[in-house]
């Protein structure tokens, strides 16, 4: 199987995926063993949505909408052009999954089968229903990848290399037990925004999407703001109110009345809206309904702080702030060459 079978049957992975991206989901008549699967694909999104209180059928379709849009043919072409996958000795990549939103895997599992390896899945038990019902979707449409693609529940054994994903705790265990293989081993990351008082209620609005897109969740999410002195927030409650309805989820309910108990009684100040609160901190990772913020005065120095913190930070949202910034609104749609923790995958992949 070479690049281009790899990358074809992708693409006709990313023509599948976008029949269940949509708010209303609508069967294609063009799409490969849709007679097979696409009922049963409807099957796994409501076991998902049953199995996870935090994977709504808004978020899940979110995700997959992202991965519809990326799994083009001039997408995975652009992000593939740079490397020589050509000459990679295939080996057995094993692939420890976080579950903290719908498909968070799914990158890591597309690196490894797209760069010529096999690879050995350990999911999440917070999101097991989605990835193999489309792995077996992928083997249908290119049968050299039957083989290829594991599945494990059990202790991972017998593979060449790892790349896990997980909290700042596990991810010392992953140290340890993986030392002696070649790794990529991430942890707890969170992102924040850099705000000037100068945004337009759009631009405030589009950050609301950062915020509270799968409950705040991601390590794309922002989690915390830094705002000049004396910076007034009531813009910024004004433009996040449209997500009020998020209170109606119960997980999200029980998470805002828990949280907002502990800071009544612990005397902390903080302002709020009924859904939502915003609380002065230097820590970059907030609780579920809650966004830190902490003030800045001078640019330079701020920049500097964001540079020197860069290992807890995965993306930075802001106008004209830095060179590598995300625009608000965009933290959770990156493309394929958007690393986490600014690691090259593909690179790693072709080098072991």
């Amino acid at each position: 199987m070479n690049i281009q079978q790899r990358i074809n049957a992708f693409v006709k992975l990313g023509d599948f995926i976008s029949q269940f991206s949509n708010e209303a989901i609508q069967k294609k008549d063009n799409v490969e063993h849709n007679v097979l699967f696409f009922d049963g694909f409807k099957h796994q999104l409501k076991l998902a949505e049953e199995h996870n209180g935090w994977f709504t059928e808004e978020n899940i379709k979110f995700a997959l909408k992202g991965w519809s849009d990326s799994l083009t043919l001039e997408n995975l072409t652009t992000w593939l052009q740079p490397y020589n996958l050509d000459t990679v000795n295939p080996k057995k990549i094993a692939v420890v999954m976080a579950g903290n939103i719908p498909l968070v895997g799914f990158h890591d599992f597309l690196s490894v089968l797209i760069s010529g390896h096999r690879v050995l899945v350990k999911q999440s038990s917070n999101d097991k229903h989605l990835l193999p019902f489309l792995a077996k979707y992928l083997e249908y449409v290119e049968k050299d990848f039957k083989g290829k693609i594991e599945f494990t529940e059990e202790k991972l054994t017998d593979f060449d290399a790892v790349i896990a994903t997980g909290s700042n705790n596990t991810a010392r265990y992953f140290e340890y037990y993986f030392k002696g293989k070649p790794s990529i081993i991430r942890n707890n990351r969170n992102s924040v925004a850099v705000l000037n008082g100068n945004e337009s209620p759009e631009d405030l609005q589009n950050l609301s999407e950062d915020i509270f897109r799968y409950f705040g969740l991601g390590c794309r999410n922002v989690s915390k703001l830094f705002v000049p002195k004396n910076y007034k927030f009531d813009a910024l409650f004004e433009a996040i109110y449209h997500w009020h309805p998020i209170v109606e989820k119960a997980k999200y309910a029980n998470n805002y009345d828990y949280n907002k108990a502990v800071y009544l009684m612990s005397e902390f100040d903080m302002l709020e809206n009924g859904f939502f609160m915003i609380k002065e901190d230097a820590s970059y990772a907030s609780p579920i309904a809650t966004l830190f913020y902490e003030y800045y005065d001078d640019a330079e120095q701020l920049k500097q702080k964001l540079k020197a913190d860069a290992r807890q930070i995965q993306c930075v949202v802001s106008n004209g702030f830095l060179s590598n910034e995300i625009a608000f609104g965009n933290t959770q749609k990156p493309q394929l060459w958007d690393y986490a923790d600014d690691v090259d995958t593909i690179a790693f992949l072709t080098e072991i």
